[in-house]
């Protein structure tokens, strides 16, 4: 129950990034749902007593916007796949994970990125991931998204998983009510931005002991952590790539950054990486998809258990 009802307030907010997006974000603007779809319905009122007239000019902006209205109930139908896709199973709720145990079967990997969103290298990495028709999994600082709005609705436009990386991104302990005032206040604003209801965090540093994945899980956050570390923020390019392809595995989480910083060789190295991936054999799923699969073999197992 509490899935679904997380999943009734994820569509009712998600659907105003969404379907703005859908009839605005070509031209680079996103208005709000209550605007869009109050100029279509306005439209559709003048529009539909017109229907039986025959003027060109009338069938033409009758087709047009019955367009905008098919396309969208076409987005919110994808709204409602993208949706369930981002669910966390219950049993990870509350908990912390650094990757997913799957079966021999299944050979998934799940690609994160730290720190945005950020001028220009989160663009870039946008870029890259769709060239791939890979969806990754986003964990934003909540200043940040602040100052970049547009490219924080631009990433959950492409259908990419978010989580909550704090809003000032700092190594220091956390009373209770510092740590909910990081967390807190991020997560708000993901959900004013993008509308997407925000289930998962990732402590600044992979640090657990500072106060603020306790507050996380008291709120039933999964904490995310990784399994491969590309050092991206130290290393060359080449050894950025070698870090990722040698601690690569089924279920996996890889860490990356796309902000906070010059990220450039992270930008060149990404390419060869998702290559090789999936060369060895790898698809690439985002952190809620990569839970989702370790849950369902769970469940068959307990199936077949029991009918053993």
């Amino acid at each position: 129950m509490a899935d679904l009802n997380r999943l009734l307030r994820q569509r009712k907010t998600f659907t105003a990034a969404f379907v703005a997006a859908a009839g605005s974000f070509v031209l680079g603007v996103m208005l709000p749902l209550n605007l869009r779809l109050n100029h279509l319905v306005s439209l559709w009122a003048v529009v539909q007593p017109q229907k039986s007239a025959t003027s060109p000019e009338v069938l033409k902006v009758t087709a047009a916007v019955e367009k905008r209205v098919d396309e969208a109930q076409k987005a919110i139908a994808l709204l409602e796949e993208k949706q369930f896709s981002f669910l966390i199973p219950s049993q990870f709720q509350g908990t912390t994970v650094t990757q997913a145990k799957l079966g021999s079967k299944q050979k998934a990997i799940a690609l994160t990125f730290d720190d945005g969103p950020w001028p220009e290298t989160t663009v870039q990495i946008l870029d890259i991931l769709n060239k791939n028709d890979i969806k990754a999994t986003f964990f934003w600082v909540g200043r940040y998204l602040k100052a970049f709005p547009e490219l924080g609705k631009r990433v959950a436009v492409a259908g990419h998983a978010i989580g909550n990386h704090t809003w000032n991104h700092k190594y220091v302990k956390y009373s209770q009510d510092a740590a909910a005032k990081e967390i807190d206040r991020t997560s708000s604003l993901i959900e004013e931005v993008t509308g997407m209801d925000v289930s998962m965090f990732r402590p600044p540093g992979g640090i657990l002991t500072n106060g603020l994945a306790a507050y996380a899980q008291q709120k039933k956050y999964t904490v995310v952590m990784w399994s491969a570390d590309s050092l991206d923020w130290r290393n060359s390019m080449q050894s950025l790539k070698d870090n990722v392809l040698r601690q690569a595995s089924s279920g996996g989480i890889v860490l990356m950054h796309d902000g906070g910083g010059n990220r450039s060789k992270t930008v060149q190295a990404l390419p060869n990486i998702i290559a090789e991936l999936r060369k060895q054999g790898y698809k690439f799923v985002t952190v809620p998809e990569l839970l989702q699969m370790q849950d369902e073999e769970s469940k068959e197992q307990e199936i077949a258990h029991t009918i053993d």
